[in-house]
């Protein structure tokens, strides 16, 4: 179920971030860009990459904000502990019903 979530976050953000790659750049060139009022010490290409993944980064921050509150209250409240091995005061600490 962590692998499918994980692709649940992940994928969407890479194909996001590439089209905000391609709108951000389609608009804007590296060359021009400054940073503290000095020009950029990267090449156009170190700027598409870095740029790419700041982009990948928060779009997966948005797509794990997305799943996390998706979750049902089971799913976050479930005890991980099997019932065999619970202590005997698990049900006064919640979520281990």
């Amino acid at each position: 179920m962590l692998a499918q979530r994980l692709m649940w976050i992940i994928w969407p953000a890479f194909l996001v971030a590439g089209l905000f790659e391609v709108l951000v750049f389609g608009l804007v060139d590296p060359e021009d860009l400054h940073w503290f009022g000095n020009t950029m010490a990267m090449s156009r290409q170190g700027v598409y990459t870095v740029a790419f993944f700041l982009f990948w980064f928060l779009t997966m921050l948005s797509s794990a904000l997305t799943t996390l509150l998706s979750m049902s209250p089971f799913e976050v409240n479930r005890c991980p502990v099997p019932v065999d091995q619970r202590p005997a005061d698990c049900a006064r600490q919640g979520g281990c019903n």
